[in-house]
């Protein structure tokens, strides 16, 4: 009997479901295709033998595959053993001899062996139109695809009082007791305020700010202190470098040429604004794809969308047609990647060639995606509303008119002899009215462009076997990743559908309310930059390549507060920086140590180094050298030397022109700049959503010998001096020790301190203080 599945139940059969291997049929009962064919085929041969790897020119995926063959001939034929060559290639010719196939894997038994016999002798049945796919790792039941979890804090048994008053502790207490681990003392109001400080703003608190808070007695002092700095403009600067990296922005175009992208920073400034402004996290994501049509003309809006071509982007331009349709293919792949990377931690790419061999990602869904983000191309564009391009076009027109004439008869004038003085007095006019109408024209100049790529209406869009352009498979359509179908609703769109409606679905469909990934991803990415390490440790990977979470329940119920709080970051913050957990000593315990090393269950806070951008905003500030100023283009660390390909040439001896926040670097990918490169700035190539943090001998002799840091120790010593008005050495060094290190010298400190300045000058004191491992060190 031959069984017939419509098209929609087709692309509901999950070949999870399959036994993980045949299964031997009763003597009395035929072979079941479903039950024990479909597994043998899935587990031993799909992986090579597939529509889109057809190996040897077999393809065991279809019906139709199978009985065409390969090169010899069909591998099937109903009925008719002897023919079916399939089971020659399966069938050890010798006990003592491995089958030909599977090359790889556990060879079939000769149970299974008979079972496939038995199936061709009963006629070969297989469900009309079934398409079998590799089994991946993971299946719907992985624990990021789920729905999140409504878990309540656990009970507050054996807490201390003041953990048992936080959900957020309560969570972390109960695993620390799972081990038999207990939490840490607080940590000091120095250290504290040195740690929040960093967190939120990334800059070091003044000496003046740690003295008020630590005399603070008032019982919201820490809570104050909280308010402050989320308030602060400087938080959007730190916050906004967090999600640059993630999002791999950068200001060349990389590639062989990596020419500078002069016009891409306004959208460093839009992610710092949007920080600031504390935008809710689904409304930056709409705006990042959609903001073109969410606000059309609204330029503060409408940059969002300079994240679909942030990425690196392939110019050099190809003669052959085919390596054309390679690299669009692989710039529309950086895109998905972005995409899908950031918002929810997956790695879709790797379905661009195959099924996800990990995750249950079939391969269509890469080009589901691909089919919203596909009329999207890299470029400049001038961001302002259609009414405002056609009405300045209309108070040109006169003016440009008025201008063409005025040349018109400055050229019939020609150059008249000083005899004709009514022609030269008639050009002396025609000069201040070509300067009239220049002043006039002037306000009505198109706005520059910016690099935030341009939209066309694109064709068809088609699953590519094997990832090759020249192998077309089946038209997709817009839609969502049919893995997430049971736990939010799907969206799919005819094909006509217009270019900026897709990116617009797409982008609604991520951040939905009951959109699990979202939310978990983005939660677990504000948890990692509090405490060096996310819930999950890789923060855009959740699949099953990924880590698993320390703290599941923890994290489920921080993404439903997300959610709850609108998508807005900054309350989230403060729950989490006001928790006990995070304001915890991070001093070592060595019982502790011994049964969670790397602090993973927090029984203290994780101590971590400045990342390079911090390291050096943290030179400028307390040096006071420090250049405020925020937003509009950025300064340059190297020299740029353009021909057919660009150079970047480091600076021996930046000046004070570069004393900005390091977020305002213009970062040109593959552009070596020694102290962020030495301190693990990532090349923003690709995303970086966790920072390295190494120890090399170049960091040792970057702080010690650089350029940069010599001028630092040369001005902080100048600052230590003006501002103890010219007092003593001793005073000279609490000074420095207090704008460095936000604490006074020990005594052996204080002694060694004197020594030196005494010795060799307050520059050597000061650039010794520089290269303390307590300076690029939080705890």
């Amino acid at each position: 009997m031959r069984f017939s599945f419509s098209l929609a139940m087709i692309c509901l059969i999950v070949l999870s479901a399959f036994p993980a291997q045949g299964q031997e049929a009763p003597a009395t009962e035929k072979p079941d295709f479903t039950r024990h064919i479909a597994p043998l085929l899935v587990e031993r041969c799909i992986a090579c033998h597939n529509s889109n790897q057809p190996k040897g020119g077999l393809d065991l995926s279809s019906a139709k595959g199978a009985m065409a063959g390969g090169a010899n001939g069909p591998s099937l034929v109903p009925g008719k053993l002897d023919e079916s060559w399939l089971l020659e290639f399966v069938t050890a010719s010798k006990p003592d001899v491995r089958p030909e196939m599977p090359q790889k894997g556990t060879p079939l038994t000769a149970a299974e062996v008979e079972l496939l016999k038995q199936w061709i002798a009963a006629g070969s049945v297989w469900p009309e139109g079934l398409v079998l796919r590799e089994k991946a790792k993971a299946d719907l039941s992985w624990w990021s695809l789920q729905p999140l979890s409504q878990g309540e804090p656990p009970a507050a048994t054996g807490m201390p009082p003041s953990w048992a008053a936080g959900p957020i502790d309560r969570f972390v207490f109960a695993k620390l007791a799972e081990k038999g681990l207990a939490p840490s003392a607080p940590a000091e109001r120095r250290i504290l305020i040195r740690r929040v400080s960093y967190d939120l703003i990334g800059l070091p608190p003044t000496p003046e700010e740690v003295e008020a808070f630590v005399r603070d007695e008032r019982a919201d002092a820490y809570e104050r202190l909280i308010d402050r700095l989320l308030a602060s403009p400087q938080y959007g600067e730190q916050w906004g470098r967090h999600w640059l990296d993630v999002v791999r922005f950068g200001e060349s175009t990389g590639f062989e040429r990596n020419v500078i992208v002069d016009n891409a920073w306004p959208f460093r400034d839009y992610v710092i604004r949007s920080f600031n402004e504390d935008k809710p996290y689904d409304q930056m994501i709409v705006e990042h794809l959609a903001g073109d049509v969410v606000a059309r003309g609204n330029a503060a809006v409408e940059v969002g969308t300079v994240f679909l071509v942030a990425g690196p982007y392939d110019n050099v331009g190809n003669q052959d047609a085919v390596a054309t349709l390679q690299i669009r293919q692989n710039t529309l792949d950086d895109m998905i990647g972005a995409v899908t990377n950031a918002v929810l931690g997956l790695s879709v790419g790797c379905a661009r060639c195959h099924d996800h061999k990990f995750d249950p990602i079939p391969q269509e869904d890469y080009y589901r995606v691909q089919a919203a983000l596909a009329g999207v191309s890299h470029g400049n564009r001038v961001l302002e509303k259609p009414e405002e391009t056609a009405a300045r076009a209309a108070a040109r027109k006169p003016l440009e008119e008025a201008r063409q004439k005025l040349a018109e008869e400055k050229k019939t004038l020609g150059k008249p002899t000083p005899e004709q003085g009514e022609q030269l007095r008639r050009l002396e006019e025609i000069a201040r009215e070509l300067g009239e109408i220049e002043k006039q024209l002037a306000p009505l100049n198109p706005p520059p462009a910016v690099w935030a790529g341009t939209f066309h209406q694109p064709g068809a869009t088609h699953l590519l076997k094997g990832g090759d352009p020249t192998k077309k498979g089946a038209q997709v359509v817009p839609s969502s990743l049919a893995v997430l179908g049971k736990v939010t609703e799907k969206f799919e769109l005819p094909p006509e559908t217009p270019e900026g409606q897709r990116r617009l679905a797409l982008a609604r469909w991520l951040v939905r309310r009951d959109n699990p990934l979202s939310a978990r991803v983005m939660a677990n990415r504000i948890w990692q930059h509090h405490f060096g390490t996310g819930i999950v440790e890789t923060s855009s990977d959740f699949g099953y390549l990924g880590s698993a979470p320390s703290h599941p329940e923890l994290l489920d119920w921080l993404a439903r507060r997300l959610v709850q709080l609108e998508w807005r970051i900054k309350p989230l913050h403060r729950e989490i920086l006001l928790s006990q957990a995070y304001r915890q000593t991070s001093a070592l315990r060595e019982d502790a140590a011994k049964v969670d090393g790397g602090s993973r269950l927090l029984w203290r806070y994780p101590p971590r180094r400045l990342s390079a951008e911090e390291v050096r905003d943290t030179l400028l500030a307390i040096t006071g050298k420090l250049d405020p100023k925020q937003g509009g283009p950025g300064f340059r660390l190297y020299r740029y030397v353009q021909d057919n390909v660009a150079t970047y040439v480091p600076l021996d001896d930046p000046g004070p022109e570069t004393y900005r926040r390091a977020v305002y670097h213009q970062n040109a990918r593959a552009a070596r700049v020694d102290l962020l490169a030495d301190f693990d700035c990532p090349d923003n190539a690709f995303p970086a959503p966790t920072r390295s943090a190494t120890t090399t001998p170049l960091q040792a002799l970057t702080l010690l010998n650089h350029r940069f840091t010599l001028d630092m120790a040369g001005a902080l010593a100048e600052r230590v001096s003006r501002e103890t008005s010219g007092a003593d050495v001793g005073a000279q060094v609490r000074r420095a020790f207090a704008l460095t290190l936000a604490r006074e010298p020990k005594p052996a400190e204080f002694d060694a301190a004197q020594t030196l300045a005494k010795k060799h000058g307050l520059p050597a004191m000061c650039r010794a203080i520089l290269n303390t491992n307590e300076l690029v060190y939080l705890d």
